[in-house]
């Protein structure tokens, strides 16, 4: 395997050879060039779009986006070059020579506004019914461009059925615009494949395979797809309808949990910027909407580091006091859904080095018509348990058969970020103007290791921070906590601890440097993946994969849009809370610890955990209990 193969980019670069060169004297000096008769100066193989965006020249685009590779199909971004006969696609057309660019003459502007139409043309439906609603990039354009009418007509008839066989990504083509965002998304992105542009000219629909539903094809329920969709093609399976029934139902006893990523970007569909944390402002507006509970992912992220890292000290005594031969190593993470269904579909033979703990979501669900149904003496079938979750493919995973392990659906509801805006905004409430209250217990402490489960690299550090200091009884020497080779967008990161000064208990590993890899988003997952049968990966214990580009703070239920910068602030605000805690170590998490005293006495890995907590996998591409 080549070097360039072996540290691999970070998956928001992959896209970006032409657009933005890593080192402008690499190929070549810079180059001037005319922008609307004003000289600037641009490196050498810009984009004629990048240098119109760093010299503040604003060109409208729609197929477009930053972690997308270059397509050049809507045209909406052309432009004039002097001494060429037609206009050009500025996302696609790389400057190699001087050249004298125009941007809002007439015919550029007629251009667009016939190109906007167009697309209005074949798109069905009415906006104010529309999911996108108020952020449709369409609609934007056709406000910018000053559309008041349909000049080529306008389709009045609906052509499609909307695919709703899905848990977690719907699918409506009639307002579909053809861009490809959802193809170069599934293929280049993530590297899955499910979406495809069929047919020619005006035959072109984007299509599965054989046309089939989402539910019948390899579809991993990430929604990436989702969030880069300009238009309302692509939307999650929204349960709200049912929430608000059960919340007026007072036969119900209505709980939510909710995870630090949608708590670290529900600000932005508030009109915020973006990386402003609500954490404590939403359990109000929560309570107000009329949950009976308002709980705290974290404590079961917090328990996951429990299970899962007892889980790999124990596979790694097996395989080196014990000598068993059918030890897994090195241990992979399973708390992102999308990667659980993306190693099912892809790499079924690799499923028994999978961690059997449950997802730190899943885990909530049991304990909540369990532990927490017996200690406030509630009938757990009147619980229904609400899950707030970055991530689509939460709403797939709820809805697995297996996951019943309390005797009921363990997780009535999954909604994202930006449906639980929506209820919010459905209850008159603005939320950066709510009072700040905290969690309720018994599941409202928990840690800042919980917390960074929202970042790539977050569970590895979470799990470092406890699995070194119970082997060696010292906190892990980093600065502050902060186990920097774990943080970053690189696509996949390489890194070892060592063990030194192990208590008796753990003397076997002294010595022993603990080698992990951390990775997000399933292109990268897939570049791991072949590195791992390849047999490079033989002497790493442990490997954190998430599912989407960033990790959960890049999830499919997230506000859109989303980008390189805006995933950076996300993740900044969740390492800003964590250090803000005075309890940043799962393992001293009191609640955690009352929980094996009083509900768990076998503790981490026991027998009981093992029933409500953990779950195994088949290479028939499901889970069982």
């Amino acid at each position: 395997m080549s070097k360039a193969k072996e540290n691999r980019a970070p998956v928001s670069q992959q896209s970006h050879k032409i657009e933005k060169p890593a080192d402008p004297n690499s190929i070549g000096a810079n180059i001037t060039i005319e922008i609307n008769e004003k000289k600037v100066s641009v490196p050498l193989g810009t984009t004629i779009l990048d240098a119109c965006r760093q010299n503040q020249v604003h060109i409208p685009t729609l197929c477009h986006h930053e972690d997308l590779c270059i397509a050049g199909v809507c045209r909406v971004c052309a432009v004039e070059v002097e001494g060429m006969r037609t206009l050009q696609a500025a996302c696609a057309f790389p400057i190699t020579a001087q050249m004298k660019i125009k941007t809002s003459t007439e015919r550029v502007r007629k251009a667009r506004r016939h190109i906007i139409d167009l697309l209005l043309s074949e798109h069905h439906g009415e906006c104010y019914a529309c999911v996108r609603n108020r952020n449709c990039e369409l609609r934007n354009l056709a406000a910018e461009y000053g559309v008041d009418g349909f000049t080529f007509g306008h389709r009045e008839k609906k052509m499609h059925e909307i695919d709703r066989s899905s848990y977690s990504v719907l699918r409506d083509m009639d307002k579909c615009v053809l861009c490809r965002r959802c193809v170069r998304t599934c293929i280049d992105l993530q590297e899955v494949g499910v979406l495809e542009a069929i047919g020619r000219g005006n035959q072109t629909r984007i299509s599965t395979f054989m046309d089939k539903p989402l539910s019948e094809v390899i579809c991993i329920n990430c929604g990436q797809c989702i969030n880069r969709c300009p238009t309302g093609a692509l939307f999650t399976n929204d349960p709200s309808d049912d929430i608000w029934r059960a919340i007026d139902d007072p036969t119900k006893h209505v709980v939510i949990q909710t995870a630090p990523s949608p708590r670290a970007a529900i600000c932005e569909e508030f009109g915020m910027e973006a990386g402003t944390s609500l954490t404590q402002e939403l359990n109000t507006a929560l309570r107000r909407i009329g949950f009976d509970k308002v709980f705290d992912t974290n404590y079961t992220a917090d328990l996951t580091i429990m299970e899962e890292g007892t889980e790999l000290l124990l596979r790694l005594k097996k395989a080196l006091v014990d000598k068993d031969p059918d030890v897994k190593l090195p241990q992979f993470t399973s708390c992102s859904p999308g990667w659980v269904k993306f190693i099912e579909h892809f790499y079924p033979d690799c499923l028994d080095y999978l961690s059997t703990a449950k997802s730190p979501q899943q885990m909530f669900g049991a304990l909540t018509k369990t532990f927490y149904a017996q200690e406030y003496n509630i009938d757990p079938k009147d619980i229904v348990t609400v899950a707030v979750m970055p991530c689509s493919a939460k709403k797939f995973e709820c809805n697995r058969p297996e996951m019943t392990s309390s005797g009921y659906k363990d997780v009535d509801y999954g909604l994202t970020t930006r449906e639980l805006a929506t209820m919010i905004k459905e209850a008159g409430i603005f939320l950066p103007e709510m009072p700040k209250t905290g969690f309720d217990d018994p599941f409202g402490e928990a840690s800042g290791a919980g917390l960074i489960f929202g970042a790539t690299g977050g569970v590895m550090e979470a799990a470092l921070r406890t699995a070194y200091e119970i082997v060696t009884g010292r906190e892990v020497p980093f600065e502050n906590l902060n186990i920097t080779p774990c943080r970053g967008f690189e696509g996949i990161k390489q890194a070892s601890v060592k063990l030194e000064g192990c208590v008796p208990d753990w003397s076997f590993l002294e010595g022993a440097e603990l080698k992990f890899v951390v990775a997000h988003g399933t292109a990268n997952a897939r570049a791991v993946m072949e590195m791992f049968k390849r047999g490079e990966l033989n002497d790493v214990q442990f490997i954190e994969i998430m599912g989407c580009p960033g990790g959960c703070i890049g999830g499919g239920g997230q506000p859109i849009p989303t980008s390189p910068e805006i995933r950076q602030k996300r993740a900044e605000a969740i390492y800003a809370e964590d250090e803000s805690l005075p309890l940043r170590k799962s393992h001293e998490n009191p609640h955690v610890k009352y929980l094996y005293e009083k509900f768990l006495p076998e503790g981490p890995c026991g027998h009981k955990s093992h029933e409500l907590l953990h779950t195994h996998y088949t290479k028939r591409g499901s889970f069982i209990v």
